[in-house]
């Protein structure tokens, strides 16, 4: 319990109030993840076992990432298309029994339009780019409570490379992966942006 007080410590004043942390209570959950509990209420969850073997500082910048998903809402929802994907296959079928020609078009249209928008929201691009900016507001958090740039960007890569290591899904690790190395590029324009004005 006294790991997660400490992480709702970490949160921004601007969260403190809507923004709970608790460990979570699935079978083999996500090591971090953020859900929307309400319209003003989010909870991070977080799976403690695999949590307290991480080093505190890798810990922190995990935490802020999903602090900065947060502030960017790029929280997946529980949204509408997947019960209008069923009403509208539901419709499609019991068109087809009716043979109503414009109602099973509705169907069909509702079954597209949702079907769509499932697509992009689990489309596996439009999540990483969300994941390497959510990196990056972490890094600007982490210099808000106390860390120097080179720092934070250590402890986040770190943490990578620990998640890497621990982490037997393939599709999983590749997305480690591909922040790390987003994370390291990152870095080195920030060292040579503070080279060149310590230069100045």
């Amino acid at each position: 319990m006294s790991e997660l007080r400490r992480l709702k410590s970490l949160l921004p004043p601007e969260l403190q109030s809507w923004v709970m942390v608790e460990g979570s209570t699935e079978v083999n959950p996500p090591l971090i993840r953020s859900e929307e509990l309400g319209r003003d209420e989010i909870e991070i969850q977080v799976d403690l076992a695999k949590w307290e073997n991480l080093a505190i500082d890798q810990r922190n910048l995990l935490f802020w990432h999903e602090v900065a998903r947060i502030q960017s809402d790029t929280i997946p929802r529980e949204g509408w298309e997947m019960a209008a994907l069923a009403i509208g296959l539901g419709g499609a079928v019991g068109e087809l029994w009716v043979q109503d020609g414009l109602l099973l078009l509705l169907a069909l249209g509702l079954c597209g339009i949702s079907g769509y928008r499932l697509w992009q929201k689990n489309n596996g691009e439009k999540r990483i780019k969300e994941a390497i900016e959510a990196d990056e507001k972490a890094i600007t958090l982490a210099t808000r409570f106390g860390y120097t740039l080179p720092n934070a960007y250590k402890s986040l890569g770190s943490a990578f490379k620990t998640l890497i290591e621990q982490t037997p899904n393939r599709r999983q690790r590749k997305q480690y992966e591909t922040r790390l190395q987003a994370l390291r590029q990152s870095a080195a324009k920030m060292k040579a942006k503070t080279q060149k004005a310590k230069a100045l």
